[in-house]
């Protein structure tokens, strides 16, 4: 708010107070201080810099810094989040994914350009290239066995509620073809080393599966991971007539809970720790000898605490077996002990809190069959 008369400055800081204005109006992080002078938003630093990629569509400017001059205060207050957000955030298919400030650059850029670039929410109806029901295309794809990414094919069908792949793209049989509804995809641009990376899994004979790929295009990769939540939200409609809209979005492509290394032990619990990469998803605990390993070494059920499931800091006194690392965890089932330790004890916190935040949830009858599964399987 550099400059300009006291007027002006007033009415600035009477718009930026309203309560519609104190969330980002593109990721909901708290006290933008940041505004575009064109659309008349209110938005975070990390936001505004994907808007000064699109300069023939929004001017950024600070709120504390820059100066404000009355016809952009007066367009500000005409407009801000809640106007705006009508405008361009008027139909936007319920599956399509919405990022927040915690989510990846990818994700939060083409959701910007998705709405104020290519207008995509603005009528109803509107066909949108995640929304046919059907996409072909090529990911980089990274090889099971050598880590190469090498372009693949890709399928994905709403009518055969499935995603294929091919190694040539001339195949007429796919490698894989996984059914819909035991799939998940999630942005991990750091663990795959590419801005625009995603891990898609899925489960095998009821073990976890791992995919990692990439496209060279932001808007690409993101227009077909909100096809995969497209057919998936298809699928599970059909599958579950009476569920709501919402209950069935709940269901759709999710976020792991936690990842990171640890150091295990094994069931003797005399074995020397080893350090292994986990993935907490939801209820499965999985571990990994490297983080881009197509399949888990091992995974562990974490219930829920009225079945006996719980998490205690610090290990069992007399814990015998080297380990280097001291913030411990024993995670305590029905039928035995499972020993960590974690480096730092952020970490250990960290790994508490989200084993905590699974435990306290009820079990649905689904998750008592995977816990049936798991075991018949021990």
């Amino acid at each position: 708010m550099a400059g300009g008369n006291e007027r002006s400055v007033k009415a600035l800081k009477e718009v930026w107070k309203r309560a519609e204005n104190s969330l980002c109006a593109d990721c909901g992080k708290p006290d933008p201080d940041w505004a575009s002078s064109t659309l008349g938003v209110f938005i975070c630093l990390s936001c505004s810099g994907i808007h000064r990629n699109i300069p023939s569509i929004s001017k950024v400017k600070s709120l504390k810094m820059d100066y404000w001059d009355d016809a952009q205060v007066q367009f500000l207050a005409k407009h801000g989040n809640a106007v705006t957000k009508a405008i361009y955030e008027a139909h936007i298919p319920i599956y399509y994914y919405q990022p927040t400030y915690n989510d990846c650059q990818v994700l939060r850029e083409q959701w910007i350009r998705a709405k104020y670039e290519r207008k995509e929410f603005t009528e109803p109806g509107k066909q949108l290239p995640y929304s046919d029901g059907v996409k072909e295309g090529i990911l980089w794809k990274r090889g099971r066995d050598n880590g190469q990414f090498l372009p693949r094919k890709f399928l994905l069908s709403e009518r055969e509620g499935c995603l294929k792949y091919f190694t040539k793209q001339d195949a007429k049989e796919p490698k894989i073809n996984v059914k819909i509804d035991v799939i998940n995809a999630t942005f991990q641009p750091e663990k795959i080393g590419n801005p625009n990376g995603l891990q898609i899994t899925y489960l095998k004979e009821n073990k976890t599966r791992n995919i990692f790929v990439y496209h060279e295009s932001g808007k690409e990769v993101v227009d077909w991971f909100n096809a995969i939540r497209s057919v998936q939200f298809h699928y599970l409609k059909v599958a579950f007539p009476i569920a709501s809209d919402n209950e069935i979005k709940n269901r759709l492509t999710r976020n792991f809970l936690k990842e990171g290394y640890m150091e295990k032990t094994g069931p003797k619990q005399r074995e020397a720790f080893k350090k292994r990469w986990f993935t907490l998803d939801h209820r499965r605990l999985m571990y990994f000898k490297d983080p881009l390993d197509a399949f888990a070494k091992g995974e562990v059920f974490v219930g829920s605490g009225e079945n006996g499931y719980s998490v205690q800091k610090g290990l069992p006194s007399g814990t015998q077996g080297n380990f280097s690392w001291h913030y411990g965890i024993t995670i305590v089932t029905p039928d035995r002990e499972y020993l960590f330790t974690c480096e730092t004890e952020s970490d250990q916190l960290e790994w508490i809190r989200a084993f905590t935040s699974v435990i306290n949830q009820a079990m649905t009858p689904q998750e008592y069959a995977i816990e049936a599964y798991f075991k018949f399987k021990s």
